[in-house]
């Protein structure tokens, strides 16, 4: 069964949700640039959700140039005349063409990131990979964590192709495209799809282990049209 894509609006995921609302804080200057964002376990009680959640909004705000990390410190608003932002109203995502375009533009880039994290990956970038595959078998691949899991593997994907652009770029997309997923899980029979994208996943992760960067892309390939037929979404095979 695919996904009816007016689920997308009302299927918007946590994360998205809190970084929209942080964002537009920040927009009405109730958040000022330099002020440091509550810590992951304040915002996580504010908004009743768990801290995983809470730092994936956070990767978000960070894609899209609205704030930086600081390592042990904290997330600090950036200032507005330095944020080269790429910015992608969500409400566009609900048009299908719109989405559809979106989807176009990640096929090449995840693509190509599968084949160069096949050859430059680290040790350790192998096991975030690992980690972020026992997330989504493990207990909680019917929630919202699951989806959370799937977005920390495309991330550790791109930071493996060692080319520090990758994980800007995906993970400003993958944001978005994350909606699509609920969306797909909200009309599906959701063991159905939660098995086959787990045996997706599993396929590039071996892939990359193995360094076949033409295995690992064409593993990446088959994910992401069957993502999309998954989305009723039709695209141009190359």
């Amino acid at each position: 069964m695919v996904a009816d894509f007016g689920q997308l609006k009302r299927s918007e995921h946590l994360p998205a949700r809190i970084a929209g609302h942080i964002g537009k804080e920040i927009a009405a200057g109730r958040i000022m640039s330099g002020d440091r964002l509550p810590t992951e376990h304040i915002l996580a009680k504010t908004f009743g959700v768990s801290r995983s959640v809470v730092r994936e909004a956070i990767a978000q705000l960070r894609n899209e140039g609205l704030v930086e990390t600081r390592q042990g410190i904290g997330a600090f608003v950036t200032e507005a005349k330095g944020r080269g932002s790429i910015r992608i109203e969500q409400t566009a995502l609900y048009d299908r063409e719109s989405f559809r375009s979106l989807f176009q533009l990640r096929m090449p880039l995840e693509i190509e990131a599968a084949g160069l994290a096949a050859v430059h990956h680290t040790e350790a970038d192998l096991s975030k990979l690992d980690d972020a595959l026992a997330l989504m078998t493990g207990a909680e691949k019917w929630t919202d964590q699951g989806i959370v899991a799937d977005l920390a593997f495309h991330r550790a994907l791109a930071t493996a192709t060692q080319n520090e652009y990758f994980p800007l770029f995906i993970g400003f997309i993958a944001e978005k495209i994350s909606l699509a997923i609920n969306a797909a899980r909200a009309t599906a029979v959701l063991e159905e799809i939660v098995e086959i994208t787990i045996a997706e996943h599993v396929a590039i992760r071996d892939a990359v282990a193995t360094r076949d960067p033409l295995k690992a892309r064409a593993s990446m390939r088959h994910h992401l049209f069957g993502a999309a037929e998954r989305l009723d979404l039709t695209l141009e095979a190359y």
